[in-house]
């Protein structure tokens, strides 16, 4: 037995029962052509009735032939047997088209004749309503399912059920080998891209100053070109304009000559034609000689006549020549205007290759957006595996429902509830695999955040450290300003009379220097020079000198350098005052070197000599550094230090 699906949808029907109201259904009509050839080869058309609900809804109708030809001959109905499915296909069609309306024009009413559809037939009619009547196209009776057609839907249904669980399961493994050969490729492909992309951009950007820089040497070199050549073209148009001008002139005056001896003739003719008239009237016997003088006279006007046709031929030529001239100066300009389109052109090239490059550019845009894209689609993908997700729990409730129904029903239906049973039990284990993929993929995303955290607290080392150059740079003027200032007062002192009641009426109480201080180094009171070097073995062995003179942790290099500047400060100071106290002074400083170098530090805690992670090395400087041209101003210059009280190395205090 073959069976052949016509048609399978979810129709809109409205259910009358006796003694209840109309209400509506959503019923699935599964319509079948049977062809059965054992014994005889005939033809049946099944039509069922299910609701995707409630499974236990079912009504079944089986038409054979000689059922159809009694329907036929009580409904008068006008078709065959062979195109009533159609027919009836066509009819379900325009119900489902008509039932969203407010007033469908098709409607399809399953009418019981009981007050609950439980286990009673029930007729199938599709009407066609007019303001009129209620026209019936067609009534059919379904009888409900039996116990064992329940079963045996409930049974198809399962094995549906099943193969399209497989048919999801093997879906969502191919989903993930994609997505991960996707995520796999995106990944190689964006790093390929990015490569790609800084090659573009360095040889882009190589290429473009090459060609802007060839470019503007050629239109340097084609500007100057085109210069001069147009001021050796206009030299050489106004020296033939002056040419031609000047042979013009000559020829016109030449002509102007000519016609006035022309005229002068003329003249002398006509006086002789009027001598003539009046001879001939006085003489009319010497006619022969005068008809003789007058041929004569013929004679040289036909001469006359020549010369004038010469000499229009001569201004035709000279008339020809200016043609020819005007025709080169055309030439010229032409020539004038090709070498204004070529500068043209070139500009044109130049505009092209700023296009290229803004064409690159947004290559370069839509690359990203491209990748953008890709990273949407890959969210988008794990939206739909949450949605898959969900989908198998709602077919899991479903069949716990399925179960319970079953359990209540039969007791046969035991073996079938532990293969559902197993089936449940491997559901959760893929429901389990599931959520380890899904855990993976956060453990993915929580690893990209951490990479971009550590890529954040970089850069905010990269910042912190900008600001730690940026003071240090300050601090460093700073001291630079006081240095100026130290030298210049040393000028003044040299410059101006130095006795020894001056000196000592410019030193303090103590007969020392007044102690200078460093309020954005840290050192906030004044430090005395002797007590800064006399007195370093008491400071190295002295553990509260941090409270004494406070030293901020960032700038030690701010501090050392200070310490240098009041060691040259103290060496000057002493050497003038008093040139065996300034030996001894740096006798005791040498005594105790405050090098950093080598191990001493200063007096001060320990704390403020530790390495930092996040600080830039920094080395000591030689000793040359004394000697430098940089400290030349403020090192002694009246007392000489001799070789064993030799003055701390800059090292000690300016490390880097």
């Amino acid at each position: 037995m073959a069976a052949e699906r016509l048609f399978e949808r979810p129709v809109c029907v409205q259910v009358r029962c006796q003694g209840c109201e109309e209400r509506r259904l959503n019923v699935r009509v599964n319509i079948e052509l049977l062809s059965i050839s054992n014994p005889v080869h005939k033809k049946d058309l099944a039509v069922r009735l299910t609701d995707d609900t409630d499974p236990f809804f079912l009504y079944n109708l089986v038409i054979s032939e000689e059922d159809f030809q009694s329907l036929k001959s009580q409904q008068g109905l006008l078709v065959d047997f062979s195109a009533f499915p159609q027919k009836f296909i066509d009819l379900l069609q325009q119900c489902i088209q008509e039932q969203n309306k407010d007033i469908p024009r098709f409607l399809l009413q399953l009418v019981s004749s009981a007050p609950v559809l439980d286990h009673t037939p029930v007729s199938l009619n599709v009407v066609e309503t007019n303001p009129f009547k209620h026209l019936t196209h067609l009534s059919l009776k379904f009888l409900p399912g039996n116990d064992a057609e329940i079963k045996k839907f409930l049974a198809s249904c399962l094995k549906c059920l099943k193969e399209d669980k497989i048919m999801l399961e093997e879906k969502l493994r191919k989903t993930e080998e994609n997505l991960t050969r996707q995520l796999s490729y995106t990944q190689q492909s964006l790093s390929e891209k990015s490569r790609e992309l800084d090659k573009l951009k360095n040889e882009w950007t190589s290429y473009t100053t090459a060609l802007t820089n060839k470019h503007t040497q050629e239109l340097t070199n084609e500007k100057e070109r085109a210069l001069q050549a147009q001021a050796q073209y206009q030299q050489q148009h106004e020296q033939q304009k002056k040419e031609l001008e000047n042979l013009h002139q000559k020829s016109v005056q030449q002509l102007q000559n000519r016609l006035s001896e022309l005229e002068v003739i003329n003249k002398d003719l006509t006086e002789r034609r009027y001598k003539g008239d009046s001879t001939v009237r006085e003489l009319k016997a010497k006619l022969s000689g005068i008809e003789d003088e007058c041929q004569r006279t013929k004679q040289e006007v036909l001469s006359l006549r020549r010369e004038n046709t010469t000499l229009d031929a001569e201004c035709h030529e000279k008339e020809k020549l200016i043609n020819q001239l005007q025709t080169r100066v055309a030439v010229l300009e032409q020539e004038i205007k090709d070498k204004d389109q070529l500068v043209i052109r070139t500009k044109e090239v130049l505009d092209a290759t700023q296009e290229q490059k803004v064409i690159l550019e947004e290559s370069t845009e839509k690359k990203q957006s491209h990748i953008e894209k890709l990273e949407t689609t890959i969210k988008s993908l794990s939206a739909e595996l949450l949605k898959a997700n969900e989908i198998i729990k709602k077919l899991q409730g479903d069949l716990k429902t399925l179960m319970s129904k079953l359990k209540l029903k039969n007791t046969v239906t035991i073996q079938q509830e532990k293969l559902l049973a197993e089936k449940e039990e491997r559901l959760q284990k893929e429901q389990r695999e599931l959520q380890e993929t899904g855990q993976s993929l956060r453990m993915k995303e929580q690893e990209v955040c951490k990479l971009q955290e550590q890529l954040e607290t970089t850069i905010q080392k990269l910042e912190e450290s900008k600001q730690l150059l940026k003071t240090n740079e300050n601090v460093i003027t700073w001291l630079n300003k006081q240095l100026n200032e130290i030298q210049m007062a040393k000028k003044l002192e040299t410059s101006a009379p130095t006795t020894h009641g001056a000196v000592r009426s410019a030193l303090s109480p103590h007969g020392l220097p007044d102690r200078p201080s460093f309020p954005s180094s840290g050192i906030n009171h004044p430090l005395s020079p002797l007590y800064a070097f006399q007195n370093f073995a008491e400071l190295a062995h002295n553990k509260n000198v941090s409270s004494q003179c406070p030293v901020p942790k960032a700038g030690t290099l701010t501090f050392h350098f200070a310490l240098l500047v009041l060691q040259v400060q103290c060496n000057t100071q002493l050497s003038k005052i008093n040139p065996c106290s300034s030996v001894q002074t740096v006798a005791a400083a040498s005594s105790h070197p405050a090098n950093k170098e080598n191990g001493d530090n200063l007096g001060l805690e320990s704390k403020y000599f530790k390495k930092k992670d996040d600080s830039i090395p920094l080395r000591g400087l030689s000793q040359n550094t004394l000697n430098s041209e940089y400290l030349k101003p403020y090192l002694p210059t009246k007392a000489q230090p001799s070789p064993k009280a030799a003055v701390t190395p800059a090292s000690a205090y300016f490390p880097g």
